[in-house]
């Protein structure tokens, strides 16, 4: 069956080609067919059959000893080796074997070498990727992970094994993708390694409210900027309990500077499209005090990107060292979220802002020096060479570095809006015995603990909570990351980028950091909101959820004798704290208009609704619906200054609270209307025009996609029918969500289960691309098999690889 779907698509694919090729309205001509429809080289290579899996010997004179790689039923490989270095040759086999083209995409997509491939069309995207630095970010990191051998070794060995998969191919075995694009794969290198790293810090750290905050504060003015923009939420749950004191003395932040002297005089535009928000996830470990079995049971579902093929690649790894399962990243060594025998390990975004903009007060029109504490600075330029498929000379873009980090945005008509990005990310990680590979590889072989604190020690950025549990029954959270010292509302405004007092003071010390180990409540949990209570003495300022870590913290507080399945459907709760909050707010303003529209059928299937947003359900529909228009016309200003510059607006929980304590408040008026809206009435007109849309279901509503990396329909899994709400646990929005559910119990013997929406292949034509995606949307999971050893009898494989030093 995949294979009749693989090649109906690609049909479909290729007649789209042919007449792009014939008419190309865009200028954007598609590559020359020929080659994709050869018989000898084309796609009809990439159909795998589904009912042979031949075993094979292959050698590498790389390898320090015979290894092994069993392929289980879902087709995820269990690798037994005798070093970590030949580890992650064999991984760096395996990925590019699986994921080639994936891996090449993605560090293109983010170092900015896409035009290479794809021409014209992709010019300005490469040029903004280089103007954020991230090339500079990755050689920066790099230049650190190689200066310690231990991740030296691995990173030259992965690349090895990479490389071996690579230099073994033809032109008729490369990835589809490859041919639709008319490109052949390149090595893989060091580099590469840490670009990747840096795509993750620009998706989970880049986030940044700066510019439309201050832009913001401007039009409203102070007094009404504080009134709609408060920077803690009462209700907040934060992840280290309000209860943890802080056993240690802060440093003394001796104030330089105010948060009004730093603020700048407005920008028009943020120089890059953000991050979606909350790009998050959640985890979280209970003690065995709590399960029913008496075992720890940690718990960790990612919310990335939903894509085909999927961000996540599964995989058992085995050395002396270490025994552990989990998820990987294609292109990267190691084992990001897993367990093994005796400890399990997650993570979630911390979501502090380390991305902070100055102003630059330039020292002359050609913009080659600039001013700070009164004294001239030469810039640094870069000139950033971009290839341009088509093109016979390449772009030259010159960029401007300063103190602060590249001018990624500046306007020749209006010089004085130039700023430059301050971002923890380029920074050259500090010295330390090991860095980001290292943390991994510790993790991987821990046996509790004192192991799982030691290794954290090594990670910086982008920052992570690190959620831990071990069948000695310790369970901890970690806000785990280097994060900036900064003043009282320092960072929350553009800066004076002519003022070494406007940088950051330095850096929280390790020692610090918020974390608790053992709490008396019995469980430890992260949702992406607040790291502390606001009683933690260092100032910090970013994006936060505001619902699911309350959900999830009240739900783990009600819950006894807890069980895998339990957890299980705390990761799968689709019910919403933000209804929860919202709705009986906007049906009593309601009420107190007498309206007809109270008896409306709808109306009263709101009022029963348990705000739960399963797939088929309507009342989901009709709130999300109401909620969105309410907000719209309340804050109608907000949608007029957008078409002109970027100003951030309130944030869902203070207009509830605004909509239930201030309803006569002088922003639920209409500026444009005679009249003096209240409440009441911005409630009302938008349940009318909520109303006139026809009921439909919440999937419907949503239309959840995974779609194809090169967004080609024909290799994606389109309108999904599955219920999930990005503020609910179960965070499934239309393109982003649960990218890995995995849940481990930690008993004598570790018991683990796991899914995401994909599976191993990156192949369209292989019976391995996504057949988890239809257990994921019906919420089911896969037992999760760590081996003793290739011969462990859990496990009837379906093929093997062996990996031999000499034939």
């Amino acid at each position: 069956m995949r294979q009749i779907r693989f090649f109906f698509a690609l049909l479909l694919t290729t007649g789209l080609t042919i007449l792009a090729s014939l008419h190309q309205p865009l200028g954007s001509p598609l590559p020359a067919t020929g080659q994709f429809l050869s018989p000898f080289t084309g796609f009809w290579q990439n159909a795998e059959r589904a009912d042979k899996f031949p075993d094979e010997n292959l050698v590498f004179p790389q390898l320090s000893a015979q290894s092994e790689a069993l392929f289980d039923e879902r087709g995820v490989p269990h690798i037994f080796a005798q070093s970590n270095d030949d580890a992650a040759f064999i991984q760096g086999y395996i990925h590019a074997r699986d994921r080639l083209w994936q891996m090449d995409i993605s560090v293109r997509a983010t170092i900015g070498r896409l035009s290479e491939v794809m021409g014209e069309r992709t010019l300005e995207r490469d040029r903004l990727q280089r103007r954020k630095g991230l090339l500079w970010g990755a050689e920066n990191a790099l230049k650190k992970w190689m200066s310690s051998p231990e991740e030296a070794a691995i990173i030259n060995a992965y690349c090895e094994g990479a490389n071996a998969y690579i230099n073994s191919l033809s032109p008729a075995d490369y990835p589809i993708e490859f041919k639709l694009l008319g490109y052949a794969p390149e090595p893989w290198t060091p580099l590469h390694i840490a670009a990747f790293y840096k795509s993750m810090s620009e998706a989970l750290c880049s986030r940044h409210e700066d510019i439309p905050a201050t832009n913001a504060r401007l039009l409203l003015g102070d007094s009404l900027f504080q009134v709609l923009y408060p920077e803690h939420n009462p209700k907040q749950s934060p992840i280290i309990p309000d209860v943890v004191q802080w056993g240690f003395n802060p440093l003394p932040l001796a104030s330089s500077a105010t948060g009004d002297s730093m603020l700048s005089s407005g920008a028009t535009r943020t120089p890059f499209e953000l991050p979606s928000p909350f790009i998050g996830s959640n985890n979280w470990a209970v003690s065995a005090e709590k399960t029913a079995n008496g075992a720890p049971i940690l718990c960790n579902d990612p919310h990335l990107q939903l894509r085909l093929p999927a961000v996540w690649y599964e995989v058992q790894m085995q050395t002396p060292e270490y025994n552990a399962y989990g998820v990987s990243f294609p292109g990267v060594p190691g084992i990001i979220i897993g367990f093994n025998k005796n400890m399990a390990w997650g993570v979630t975004n911390v979501g502090h802002d380390v991305l902070d903009w100055y102003r630059i007060d330039w020292a002359n029109p050609e913009k080659t020096a600039y001013r700070i504490d009164g004294e001239e600075k030469p810039v640094r330029e870069v000139v950033e060479v971009i290839q341009v498929k088509g093109r016979d000379e390449p772009l030259r873009d010159t960029v401007r570095y300063t103190v602060w980090g590249p001018v990624t945005y500046d306007d020749p008509e209006h010089p004085n809006h130039d700023m430059a990005m301050r971002w923890l990310a380029h920074d050259e990680p500090a010295e330390k015995p090991f860095y980001a590979l290292g943390v991994f590889t510790r993790l991987m072989g821990g046996q509790g603990l004192s192991d799982y604190q030691t290794a954290l020690r090594g990670w910086e950025s982008p920052a992570q909570n690190f959620v831990f549990a071990s069948k000695a029954n310790d369970i901890a959270i970690t806000v785990n990351g280097k994060l900036p010292l900064k003043e009282d509302q320092q960072g929350r405004f553009v800066q004076d980028g002519s003022r070494s007092a406007s940088g950051w003071k330095g850096f929280i010390p390790h020692e610090h950091l918020p974390r608790v180990v053992n709490p008396e409540r019995g469980f430890v949990s992260s949702a992406n909101q607040r790291s502390t209570a606001p009683d933690y003495p260092y100032y910090y300022n970013g994006g936060f959820d505001d619902y699911r870590g309350r959900y999830i913290n009240r739900r783990l507080a009600e819950m006894e004798n807890i069980t895998v399945e339990d957890m299980k459907a705390l990761q799968l709760d689709s019910r919403s704290l933000k209804p929860e909050d919202a709705l009986p707010v906007l049906l009593q303003l309601l009420d107190s208009t007498a309206s007809e529209l109270r008896a409306h059928e709808r109306v009263k299937t709101l009022r029963n609704w348990d705000y739960n947003f399963t797939k088929d359900g309507e009342a989901p529909s009709l709130f999300e619906d109401w909620f969105e228009a309410a907000y719209a016309q309340t804050f109608d200003e907000f949608i007029v200054w957008e078409d002109s510059l970027e100003v951030l607006k309130p944030e869902d929980w203070r207009f509830i609270e605004l909509l239930a304590t201030q309803p006569g408040h002088a922003i639920f008026d209409h500026q444009s209307t005679p009249e003096v809206e209240t409440a009441e009435e911005v409630v009302l007109m938008a349940l009318k025009k909520a109303l006139e849309q026809p009921p439909v279901s919440w999937a419907e509503h949503k239309s959840t996609d995974i779609g194809h990396m090169a967004m080609i329909p024909a290799f994606s899994r389109l309108d999904l029918d599955v219920g999930g709400y990005g503020d609910a646990p179960n965070a499934i929005k239309p393109d982003h969500g649960p990218s890995w559910r995995m849940v481990v119990e930690l008993g004598e013997q570790p018991n683990a289960w796991g899914v995401f929406p994909g599976g191993p292949s990156g192949n369209p034509g292989s019976a391995f691309y996504d057949p988890m995606v239809t257990p994921w949307v019906e919420g089911q999971y896969n037992r999760l098999h760590l081996l003793d050893g290739p011969d462990d009898p859990a496990v009837k494989p379906l093929y093997r690889l062996t990996f031999k030093t000499a034939e």
